[in-house]
Formats: C-alpha cells, sequence, structure tokens
C-alpha cells in the first residue's frame, strides 16, 4: 500500500483543493454572480456532455488500464497504445457530422422549456469530445503509475478557471455567454496539456501493426462504452430531466446540494487513481491474494476517511445551507442521501476495479443496463408522478446504486471469494453511527448577552461542532486501532 497511499495523499489534497475552490464556486461566486437561469444552463450543459463523453471515449480510457500491464514488451506495448488512440474518433466524427445535420432539431427538442439552451447545444459535443480525450491521456499516465499530475487537472483545472471566470463576469470583463464560451475553450486547453504530459511520459513508436488480442480488445471497448454509457446516466439523468419540467433554475438549486452531499467522496476518486491500475496489474499476474488484500485495506480506509467527511456534513448541514441565498434552502436531505451513498461507494474500495479488470468484466454491462433503466423509471415515477421534488431524484439514485453495488460485493465474494470485511468493519460502522446520532440534532444555542439574545452565527456554529466531533474520532479510530495505515500516518505527523 505504500505507493497507493503516497499517491492517495497526494491525490486527496488535490481534490479537496478542487473541492474547496468548487465550494466557494457553487455555495459563494456562482449564485451571487451568475444568475440562476445561467447557473442552471451551466449544470445542465455539463450533465448532458457527461452523458455523451462515454460514448465518444469509447471505452478506450478503462481499455488502456486493463490491458497496458498484460503487455511485457515496448514493442507489443506500442502496438497496443497505436492501436487503441485514434479508436475514438470513429465515434466523434460521425457523432459530429449528425449533430452538424440535425442541429436545429437537437436544438429544439432541448430547449422546449428553455429556450435559453438552444443557442449553447453544441457547446455539449464540444466538451464532451475534449473530456473523452482527457480521460484517455489520463488512463495513459496512470498506467505508468503517475496519477497525480492528472488528478490536479482533473479535479482543480476546470474550478480554479470557473473561478476567474465568475470574477471576470463580476467586474464586467465578460459577459455571461461569453462565460460558456471562454470555458469550453479551457476544456480544449485542459485536454491539449493532458496529452502533452502523457506523451512526455511514454511516447510510442506509432505502428499500423495490431496486437494479436485486438479483438479481445474490441470486444471489452465495446461492453465497456455501453456499461460506461448506462453509468453516466445513472449519475447525471438526474439534471438532465429537471429542465424538462421545471425552470433550469432548479438544476442550480439541485446541483448545490449534490456538490455538498459528494464532497466526501474524494478519498475514493483520490485512491482509485492509483488503485485501478494496481488492481489490473495484479489481477493480469494472477495474484488474487494482493487482490484481496488491496481490496480489504482500501476499504476501511476509505470507510474510515469516508465516514469521518459523512458525520462532519450531516451534523453542521443545517448550518450550512444557512449560509446560502434562501432560494437554495431544503437541499438537507438530499445531501443526507448523496453522502451516505457515497460513504457505502467507499466502503466497497476497489470492488468495481476487481470486477472492470478481470474476465468477468461482462458482467458489468447487464448490471450497468439494469441501473440505467431503473434510475429512470424511479426519476419519473419520484419526480413527476408522486411530485418529490428532488428529494425524489436523489432517493432514486440512492436505491438504483445502493443495490447495484451490493450485488457486486456478492458477484466478488462468490467469483474471488474475497471480501472487504476485516474484524474492524463493524467498530467503524459504530463509530460512525454514534457520532452522527450524537452530533446531527443540535446546534449550539442562542447566547444570553445582558438581556440579549444573540444567535450564533452559521460558520462558527460549524466551527465549533466541527472542532468537537474532529478529536473524538480520531481518538476512537487510533485507539481501536482500526486502520494500522493511518495510524502510521498520524504517528509520523505527531513526531
Amino acid at each position: 500500500m505504500g505507493i497507493v497511499l503516497k499517491q492517495s495523499f497526494k491525490n486527496t489534497i488535490f481534490i479537496y483543493l478542487g473541492f474547496l475552490v468548487g465550494g466557494i464556486n457553487t455555495l459563494f461566486l456562482y449564485t451571487r454572480f451568475l444568475e440562476d437561469t445561467y447557473y442552471g444552463l451551466v449544470t445542465f450543459l455539463l450533465a448532458t456532455s457527461n452523458l455523451l463523453m462515454p460514448l465518444i471515449a469509447f471505452g478506450i480510457n478503462h481499455t488502456i488500464i486493463k490491458f497496458f500491464s498484460s503487455y511485457f514488451t515496448k514493442k507489443e506495448q506500442d502496438k497496443f497504445l497505436s492501436s487503441v488512440l485514434f479508436l475514438p474518433l470513429l465515434i466523434a466524427i460521425p457523432l459530429g457530422f449528425l449533430g452538424v445535420e440535425f442541429y436545429e432539431q437537437l436544438s429544439n427538442y432541448l430547449s422546449v422549456e428553455n429556450p435559453i439552451i438552444k443557442e449553447y447545444t453544441f457547446v455539449i459535443y464540444l466538451v464532451a469530445f475534449t473530456c473523452a480525450y482527457f480521460e484517455v491521456f489520463y488512463a495513459w499516465a496512470k498506467v505508468q503509475l503517475h496519477s497525480v499530475f492528472g488528478n490536479i487537472l482533473k479535479e482543480l483545472w476546470n474550478r480554479v478557471v470557473v473561478m476567474l471566470l465568475l470574477f471576470a463576469v463580476y467586474f464586467g470583463w465578460i459577459t455571461k455567454p461569453e462565460f460558456i464560451y471562454y470555458l469550453t475553450g479551457f476544456y480544449f486547453l485542459r485536454m491539449f496539456v493532458m496529452m502533452i504530459y502523457a506523451f512526455r511520459l511514454y511516447f510510442p513508436k506509432l505502428t499500423f501493426s495490431l496486437p494479436e488480442n485486438f479483438n479481445e480488445i474490441i470486444r471489452y471497448s465495446f461492453y465497456i462504452i455501453l456499461a460506461g454509457s448506462a453509468g453516466a446516466i445513472i449519475l447525471d439523468i438526474d439534471k438532465f430531466m429537471i429542465p424538462g419540467k421545471e425552470e433550469i433554475s432548479k438544476a442550480a438549486y439541485y446541483s448545490v446540494a449534490v456538490f455538498i452531499g459528494s464532497f466526501i467522496e474524494a478519498p475514493s476518486r483520490a485512491m482509485l487513481n492509483i488503485l485501478q491500475p494496481l488492481t489490473s496489474k495484479t489481477l493480469n499476474e494472477d495474484n488474487l491474494h494482493e487482490v484481496g488484500s488491496l481490496y480489504k485495506k482500501s476499504s476501511i480506509n476509505l470507510l474510515l476517511i469516508s465516514g469521518f467527511f459523512f458525520v462532519l456534513i450531516n451534523a453542521n448541514v443545517h448550518q450550512l445551507f444557512n449560509l446560502l441565498p434562501e432560494s437554495y434552502a431544503g437541499g438537507e436531505l438530499v445531501v443526507f442521501m448523496i453522502s451516505f451513498l457515497k460513504m457505502y461507494n467507499g466502503f466497497l474500495g476497489n470492488n468495481g476495479a476487481i470486477i472492470n479488470n478481470s474476465r468477468f468484466y461482462k458482467i458489468t454491462l447487464p448490471i450497468s443496463l439494469t441501473m440505467a433503466f431503473s434510475v429512470y423509471f424511479l426519476n419519473k415515477l419520484f419526480y413527476y408522478e408522486l411530485d418529490l421534488g428532488t428529494d425524489g431524484l436523489a432517493l432514486a439514485t440512492l436505491i438504483v446504486i445502493f443495490f447495484a453495488n451490493t450485488f457486486k460485493l456478492y458477484f466478488v465474494k462468490k467469483k474471488f471469494l474475497i471480501t472487504p470485511f476485516t474484524d474492524k468493519t463493524l467498530k467503524m460502522f459504530l463509530i460512525i453511527m454514534g457520532l452522527y446520532l450524537g452530533f446531527n440534532f443540535w446546534d449550539f444555542p442562542i447566547t444570553d448577552v445582558y438581556f440579549f439574545k444573540i444567535p450564533i452565527h452559521p460558520a462558527i456554529n460549524i466551527a465549533l461542532k466541527s472542532l468537537l466531533i474532529i478529536p473524538i474520532y480520531l481518538f476512537l479510530v487510533i485507539k481501536l486501532n482500526i486502520s494500522p495505515e493511518i495510524k502510521n500516518l498520524t504517528q509520523r505527523f505527531y513526531k
């Protein structure tokens, strides 16, 4: 776990820097510098591009991670990388052509309820294309076990760019429509920077010779492209559906609650950046003992860290919404459901990487398709028919992903005879549950000062509760020796 913890620690720092910048953007700058309509428009455009991105990527980002470590000579690796580098264009070019031919019909369809969408429809394709090739070159760097720089570009770049552009809007240097065009341009710049970095790490000798297992590569990419597209539907269909029923500004309000709930997934994303290629390598070497070891260690460490942020966020969620404009209020339940889901995902460790990079990868397609159809119909039921609002959208996501991930837990147990459970897992869940119940349902009371009732400012309330939670949580984790890796890390910092 040495290289995993080292790069995970660096990745976590930059992801949380990204979340910090993103939090300032989401909670303060977007809500004040960009009116709700344009904020909702940006949310819709980016969410829709995320639906399209896996299709354009052709699954090549996952294909590189799975197959690269199975080649042992530079000649074989060059053949492989040369053969997959241009495959996304086989989908991107025809899609672009169709987009041009049917642009009017497509833009009219997307802008029925919100006409502002029409003139920005082309942005969806451009952002999807740049994100697809960014992920391809990011995977290129990951298989060289260099995940940090790509992680900075993925987590920090766009948020810093958004912050600068929002200030540019505020000072009148650019208009709100120009904000969207500049943001699109910076997506292209990010893709080129990632490409240059990936080629500096490993530049293949381009060849027209195909690897011997090229048919297997295509089959894998086909399965992953369908599974990835279905996965994107699960994550972003809710934001896509909101403008079909309500004002596009509702997408902005929902996006803020989802952002707060998603804050706890940073450690998972950080660790999986390096765990994915390592899991693929151990599976290609048929080292199931190491696979099981990575599974257990990643699970308990991610549950520990994710649980910490789950408690911290949900204990302060009421005060957090008090810091926002009144129109954004009422998202506490969305935050709880999304944060619980992210914590559960963290508990599963590298479960998904084990399945995706094993010979059982084909199971991901029926799982993903079932999830996509389920989340669509549940969204329609909860949001449109039962009229549960955005709480219904979050509930649909929670139900579908929870049951799907539980099935993956069972599947890995059955096929590999390994689980993420250790003797510390139950203790960790009890710590999280106890602190959540202990701190979630109260805040510091109104203070009496010379017969005047002075309420404590929400930011001070958050700080005081956090100062109570953090030492208690750390004390219990270290005292019960939940994670040797975390204990050693804290001892090093203490010294």
